[in-house]
């Protein structure tokens, strides 16, 4: 297919780290052809490269769970796994299963990335809890990166987590200690670090447009990598979901548990981050694109990917005069097209 570029403009396909599911389905199921589908309404909004992230449950249920997306990844639909839990704070555990929540042990840490064989990519965890540290070096020695989120600690027990080989900051502010001017906590920790990359949620309502900047001022554009942290309503309409196994209720695209009201994941897809952040924020196209595709990429190890360069993938999406996906390409073949 020729593509007319006049008035378009032509980007690498963005890559989406930390991701629950989206048009009516999720990852964190035992059902392979929902999960391929949470990923296609992804690809459709320019996603080219997606991690499937899990939320806290029993280990037996994250088994089964790794198990189904483990083909996924091998067919290349998914770039890789995340566990966002369950060895995460219960101080903040925003939209996970307080019951399920635990301390990381080394035999459970061990059989969960052996269960995922390689394909685990990510795992976010609490630096506080016991046992926390010796496990980021059971993720790291697995391939896998270290995350430091859903978290209560202090900016001191941050550091060492940083200094351990933990490399990014799960949805940045977000279910963590606040910022306070004595009392810094993990989020002046993770944003000051240089090896740090923050994953931020840039949808208007995780963090307000003040914050986005502070961040952008202090860490740097090529420190930034925009997430959804989408959930099953992403590109679906307003309705009951389920979150793993808690109920939300998504209202006018905000999406809340039921019981508590907590903020559960977004309603999200990476097009409409690059709208916000570009005719919102008045954040340069160029600059975006960076923290949508290069920024992630180059997190996860995905070196073939992230730019438009000779060597690299193929992985390109047009953007109309409204920044709007008009056509998406995956090495080298066109995928998606609005006309």
């Amino acid at each position: 297919m020729d593509y007319d570029l006049r008035g378009r403009a032509l980007v690498p396909g963005f890559v989406d780290q930390h991701c629950h599911g989206g048009g009516g389905n999720t990852f964190i199921t035992t059902d392979p052809a929902e999960a391929y589908r949470a990923a296609q309404l992804h690809l459709h909004h320019g996603t080219t490269s997606l991690m499937g992230s899990l939320v806290t449950g029993s280990k037996q249920a994250l088994i089964a769970q790794i198990q189904t997306l483990s083909p996924l990844v091998d067919q290349g639909v998914l770039v890789g796994i995340h566990l966002e839990g369950p060895w995460i704070s219960k101080l903040h555990c925003g939209a996970h299963d307080l019951v399920q929540l635990r301390a990381p042990e080394a035999s459970e840490v061990g059989e969960l990335l052996a269960v995922g064989g390689g394909r685990i990519k990510m795992v976010t965890i609490a630096p506080e809890l016991p046992g926390a540290i010796p496990a980021i070096h059971q993720i790291i020695r697995a391939g896998a990166v270290a995350a430091v989120g859903h978290t209560d600690a202090d900016y001191e027990m941050a550091q060492i987590a940083i200094a351990e080989g933990a490399t990014v900051a799960t949805h940045l502010s977000n279910a963590m200690r606040p910022l306070h001017h004595r009392d810094p906590g993990a989020i002046g920790a993770l944003m000051e670090d240089p090896r740090v990359t923050v994953e931020l949620i840039a949808d208007g309502i995780h963090v307000h447009p003040a914050v986005l900047r502070l961040v952008r001022n202090e860490a740097g554009n090529g420190r930034i990598a925009l997430i959804t942290d989408a959930m099953g309503a992403a590109g679906a309409p307003d309705g009951r979901y389920l979150l793993g196994e808690l109920e939300v209720d998504v209202v006018d695209g905000v999406a809340r548990l039921v019981e508590g009201g907590a903020i559960a994941g977004s309603t999200l897809t990476l097009d409409w981050a690059l709208r916000y952040i570009v005719l919102q924020g008045g954040i340069p196209l160029e600059q975006a694109i960076e923290m949508l595709s290069a920024n992630p990429a180059r997190t996860l190890g995905l070196d073939d990917r992230g730019s438009i360069a000779p060597g690299k993938r193929a992985d390109l999406v047009v953007l109309g005069p409204g920044l709007e996906v008009e056509a998406v390409m995956v090495l080298g073949d066109w995928v998606h097209s609005t006309e």
